[in-house]
């Protein structure tokens, strides 16, 4: 046999023992006439001792090389200088025997925690990046992380059931990533960006609870939190309503942080899209910090200050004990909100002083009385910063009061990675109107139930109608969302007309669901949690990036298979596929 236990798993009581291991050359050090060799595998690392005595076995050694596949055979023998920062120091192996089960060229960059490759180029070469422990503990905690939703979900009466990944392209969506048909030229599948129509389907089948934990693709512009390629932990239930989804989806997430981090969630406070929008700029609010904001156009309005005077929208945040800030420090925060990606003109100050008294960057136009009403707003007091930003579209500026918010948290060190704050987001509106295209668009997705109070306004007032939707979100990051889904086939043709849909058009896309529903489709909802993300954040991660094993770049580029690549000009023409180059 290859090894009799793995590197990680020698303790003192196996002292005395002959043993195998097999693995690589972590390091190799020689002092004196002793070789020693750190054997490392998914395990850990296991101290392997060659002796001047056996001039064969130290000549062998010396000959490898870092990354190269040992066996050795030898006997466990207590460590004389111990290493408590290894769970294998205490003991050692003391050689007898050693193959070479394979040499190794020097790899690009050193494989250890602290490595010296850069991303792209641990990237290209993944696969000696995912032996280093940093990165493969990632995706031992997303295989626990699975294994915890399939537990829970199992004893919760789901059944877990795959979907095709071969299906038919659906507008309102974001872009679909296409594939040829050569059985059928000239017509195309879509890969899905969620099984949503499908689980849909299952519910009208009777299947009551479905789960499954499945890719989906779109085809968008990237970031730290977005590939094109992601896993959802995808959920649908029948006969519930709202509650029945928070209720269950927040037991679930209470099952795996006490799995996963042993920790107990608290009840997740609920809060609605309205107040997360007013009090912090955002629907994925981070909470894990006050700093709510304060709107102040009752109290800053109307005293010669143009910048206020002409505003849709005055607010701030107190950024406690931060009046230390000095001029600089400030006029960086400045230039901070003044960056095209938040887009602010400018940022008004004020320092609460140990007297009580407000010193701020518009004294001139302002006095004493006007900036103690505004301090009592805040509820701030001495040692306390007001930062304030005002514009002519509200929802504009609260976005931006939104990016400063968390970035004070950033620097007063408010977001620990180590503490969760999560929270349901209630209420969303079930409609957005565009201002290019002159429509209404889905917030959601087109199959999202409004609030059966709100129906009659669908008819008068569309964009005063709420969702029957909620979003979980954890540390600022939306990790999942929901809805109830139309379950009535009039009300769902009813929305495909708000949105624009012709009776053609809709039977086209959808007629499979809305003929589906005409055979007793049951009320059902659900809910996805992207996995990439939630392990993201249980790891204390930026990227997703980092918890999948072979992830793209932020091109949308696969540097290790160099994908997407070009067809050879014989597969183009078995899929009459005509390609016009620029």
């Amino acid at each position: 046999m290859y090894r009799t236990h793995t590197c990680g798993e020698l303790r003192l009581s196996d002292a005395g023992k002959t043993v195998t291991l097999s693995g690589w050359v972590q390091r190799i050090r020689r002092m004196g006439g002793m070789t020693f060799c750190d054997l490392r595998d998914r395990y850990g690392i296991t101290q392997l001792v060659f002796d001047q005595d056996q001039p064969e076995l130290c000549d062998k050694i010396n000959h490898a090389g870092r990354e190269w596949v040992l066996q050795a055979t030898g006997r466990v023998a207590e460590r004389t200088s111990k290493n408590a920062n290894m769970s294998t120091g205490d003991i050692e192996i003391i050689v007898s025997s050693l193959v070479v089960l394979n040499e190794a060229i020097t790899p690009p960059f050193t494989i250890e925690d602290n490595t010296d490759g850069g991303d792209d180029l641990r990237m290209k070469y993944r696969y000696l990046d995912l032996r280093r422990d940093a990165v493969r503990k990632n995706l031992e905690l997303r295989h626990k992380v699975t294994i915890a939703v399939r537990d829970y979900l199992d004893k919760q009466g789901f059944l877990e059931i795959e979907t095709p990944v071969l299906v038919n392209s659906t507008p309102e969506g974001a872009r679909d990533f296409v594939v040829p048909s050569r059985m059928n030229p000239g017509q195309f599948y879509a890969l899905p960006q969620s099984p949503q129509t499908l689980k849909q389907l299952l519910m009208v089948s009777g299947i009551d609870r479905y789960f499954q934990i499945v890719k989906c693709f779109r085809d968008e512009d990237l970031r730290a939190d977005r590939q094109p390629e992601f896993t959802q932990i995808d959920c649908e239930m029948s006969f519930v309503e709202q509650e029945d989804i928070l209720n269950m989806f927040e037991g679930l997430s209470r099952h795996i942080f006490k799995t996963i981090k042993g920790i107990d969630l608290p009840t997740l406070p609920r809060m609605t899209w309205h107040d997360a929008m007013k009090y912090y700029g955002s629907d994925k609010p981070d909470i894990r910090f006050d700093m709510k904001f304060v709107e102040l156009m009752d109290i800053l309005k109307g005293y010669g200050f143009s910048v206020f005077d002409n505003a849709e929208y005055i607010g701030g945040i107190c950024a406690k004990g931060a009046a230390h800030y000095t001029r600089k420090q400030l006029d960086q925060l400045t230039e901070y909100v003044k960056r095209p990606q938040i887009g602010a003109k400018g940022l008004v100050y004020a320092r609460i002083e140990e007297d009580g008294n407000v010193k701020s960057s518009v004294d001139k136009f302002y006095s004493q009385d006007v900036l103690q009403q505004m301090k009592s707003a805040f509820g701030a007091e001495s040692g306390d910063l007001i930062l304030i930003l005002s514009g002519e579209n509200a929802n504009k500026t609260r976005k931006q009061l939104c990016e400063l918010r968390l970035e004070m948290g950033n620097q007063l060190g408010l977001r620990d990675k180590n503490k969760y704050a999560c929270l349901w987001v209630v209420d969303f509106p079930l409609l957005e109107w565009s201002e290019e295209d002159e429509r209404f668009y889905a917030m959601h997705h087109p199959f999202t139930s409004p609030k059966p109070e709100d129906i009659p306004l669908l008819d008068t007032d569309p964009g005063s109608v709420r969702a029957n939707a909620y979003d979980m979100v954890i540390n600022g990051v939306e990790v999942g969302g929901g809805s109830i889904r139309i379950h009535d086939s009039q009300l769902q043709q009813k929305m495909f007309e708000i949105l624009g849909f012709t009776p053609e058009r809709a039977q086209l896309n959808f007629g499979f669901l809305m003929n589906a529903f005409k055979y007793g489709a049951p009320p059902h909802g659900g809910l996805a949690y992207g996995l990439d993300r939630y392990v993201s954040l249980l790891a204390g991660l930026d990227s997703i990036r980092d918890c999948i094993a072979f992830p793209k770049n932020n091109q949308g580029r696969d540097v290790m298979l160099d994908a997407p690549t070009e067809l050879e000009p014989a597969q183009l023409d078995e899929l009459k596929i005509n390609v016009v180059k620029e």
